[in-house]
């Protein structure tokens, strides 16, 4: 998840202005870097990033991601790498303004062990849908039963990952959503 939202801010907030300055994607073997044209606005801050603070460069890009789903609300691309790199065991990504570029750095060494398993980080990545998921619908995702995914879900639920709508356990038309930015726990 982290990987897709540094790339996906580094397509829209790229500088398309400068000519012949691509989109780079690195892998080394202790990190990933997404480098894109341009610096940030005038006025905004990296500590201003990760406080969910957002200058939007390119209007159209930004529409047409926030339409396919690829963006969420504007400003909280960074809180959600932030806490997918928590969850996973990783260091914070590091921001930097380098020349005229900006590069996300992402560790893929792990610095701890992590918050979730295989099991749920898939779980969460299919939560991203807007009307939820049914417990049906979760558990044919990870290939287990609706009672063996039920206590994932409660489990998800107490951690602040996860949030029901529903009248009750028994509820047959209960929905599980992705805890929204503020919701998250932190690491």
């Amino acid at each position: 998840m982290a990987i897709r939202e540094a790339v996906v801010n580094a397509v829209v907030h790229a500088d398309y202005s400068q000519r012949g300055a691509p989109i780079r994607v690195a892998l080394f073997d202790d990190r990933l870097e997404i480098e894109n044209p341009g610096l940030l606005p005038f006025g905004l801050t990296i500590d201003d990033l990760r406080h969910g603070v957002s200058k939007l460069r390119n209007r159209v890009i930004g529409r047409v991601f926030h339409d396919l789903g690829l963006i969420e609300q504007w400003g909280s691309g960074i809180q959600r790498m932030t806490a997918a790199c928590r969850d996973a065991g990783l260091a914070d990504p590091v921001f930097e303004e380098i020349g005229t570029r900006f590069r996300m750095t992402l560790a893929t060494s792990r610095q701890r062990e992590p918050l979730l398993d295989d099991i749920d980080q898939t779980i969460l990545s299919v939560l991203t849908h807007e009307s939820g998921r049914s417990t049906q619908e979760i558990a044919n995702t990870i290939n287990r039963s609706t009672r063996a995914t039920r206590p994932r879900l409660a489990h998800l639920v107490e951690r602040g990952f996860v949030r029901e709508v529903g009248t009750g356990p028994q509820d047959p038309k209960r929905r599980y959503f992705l805890a929204t930015i503020g919701e998250l726990p932190r690491g």
